[in-house]
């Protein structure tokens, strides 16, 4: 079992890293099996928070509306994480987020990474659900605050530790740190219907785009209508 590392959640408005947002980051640093840092923060998103997510999480719009620029969060989680090991429950959810913000933002963020979920799935196969909750409540872990990245991520580290306890010598190559790969994802343009409607939807509302709409991809065409919905809502017509 390593001592040293980060155990990290995050909190976000979906389940989607094309189109969703970072709201909240919680992490904790162990050095020598000891929590010695803390990290965390809330992240304004681009949309919105909806109402199912604040059910979930508790997070407001007006909780996030403080928050420091989203630039410097990033750098400041990265530099937190320096070159310790991630821990995650279903890690690489959290990664593809992370990784995500810190390239747009130039920071590197290349990190090896343990599972408890992976964990879970091979070592508790006698369990009906591997999710977070269903540990906490089979190790008789007590989380203060469910949903909420810092807590989440605390959780985490005391699943790890006890799946270590019980499972490490039988199975050591589970927790064995595994460097956190994502596979490209095929990058599809545009389609031409996005631009119609698109350049329909901007005529509506009078609004001008610079660059070239044709030039998006399906993905950042579809955040960017979204954008605009969010902002000035849809055309009488639908």
């Amino acid at each position: 079992m390593i001592k040293d590392y980060v155990a990290f959640d995050l909190e976000t408005t979906g389940l989607n890293v094309e189109t969703d947002y970072i709201i909240e980051i919680g992490a904790l640093k162990v050095r020598d099996g000891k929590v010695c840092e803390r990290f965390m923060e809330f992240v304004k998103p681009q949309v919105p928070i909806s109402p199912m997510i604040t059910n979930i999480t508790g997070i407001t719009n007006e909780m996030v509306t403080g928050a420091r620029n989203t630039r410097d969060i990033i750098r400041d989680f990265v530099e937190f994480c320096g070159d310790f090991v991630l821990v995650g429950h279903n890690i690489m959810f959290d990664y593809k987020f992370t990784k995500k913000y810190a390239s747009e933002y130039g920071f590197a963020f290349e990190k090896s990474g343990i599972d408890t979920l992976k964990i879970a799935r091979k070592a508790l196969c006698n369990l009906d659900s591997k999710s977070l909750g269903t540990l906490c409540k089979h190790y008789g872990i007590i989380n203060q605050a469910a949903h909420r990245a810092y807590h989440d991520a605390l959780a985490t580290a005391k699943i790890y530790h006890h799946l270590a306890h019980d499972f490490e010598n039988k199975e050591s190559k589970l927790f064995m740190p595994e460097a956190l790969q994502l596979k490209p994802k095929k990058v599809q343009p545009c389609t031409l219907r996005q631009v119609e409607y698109l350049r329909s939807l901007c005529t509506y509302h009078n609004i001008s785009i610079q660059d070239n709409p044709e030039n998006l991809t399906r993905s950042e065409m579809s955040r960017l209508i979204d954008t605009i919905i969010t902002t000035h809502g849809k055309m009488y017509t639908e």
